[in-house]
């Protein structure tokens, strides 16, 4: 997890220096759907793409179907 963690920081990194546009920038929401495509566009797509995260919401049970997607 340590990897995933570091690739996550690095997407964080490029989202706040605008790489990912303005959109990825408007909420932690946004930051933090973005970062989850940045980390693995695949398993993003398969678990998140058709119902994205919303402002507060937590999903364990997505969470780790993303976590289980990436270790594949």
């Amino acid at each position: 997890d340590a990897e995933i963690r570091k690739k996550k920081n690095d997407c964080y990194e490029d989202i706040e220096s605008g790489l990912w546009g303005q959109q990825c920038k408007s909420s932690i929401i946004a930051k933090e759907n973005c970062a989850l495509r940045c980390v693995s566009p695949a398993c993003y797509e398969l678990i998140y793409e058709s119902d994205p995260l919303e402002e507060g919401e937590k999903d364990f049970t997505r969470s780790s179907e993303y976590k289980y997607c990436m270790h594949r």
